[in-house]
């Protein structure tokens, strides 16, 4: 079963700070995937760090999303 993300932070640096509903906290660095299609609207960092939590994973202001497996799957937990 994966973990709905429940809080995001954008940093300057194209990575994602996120919270996980089992209370890891993870980082995801999107920079490999800013040349995918749309993704490359992400470029733009205003509309990079205007990322918000729907439903159970995370949404851009552009209407791009990306899969809560996947994010947790991909990025590495912090402290």
């Amino acid at each position: 079963m994966y973990q709905s993300i429940t809080k995001v932070k954008a940093t300057d640096d194209y990575k994602l700070i996120l919270y996980f509903e089992n209370k890891e906290k993870r980082v995801f660095d999107i920079t490999p995937i800013l040349n995918w299609g749309r993704f490359s609207e992400l470029q733009n960092i205003n509309l990079f760090k205007k990322v918000h939590i729907c439903f159970d994973t995370i949404e851009w202001d552009n209407g791009l999303d990306l899969d809560p497996e996947y994010l947790y799957k991909e990025s590495e937990r912090i402290n």
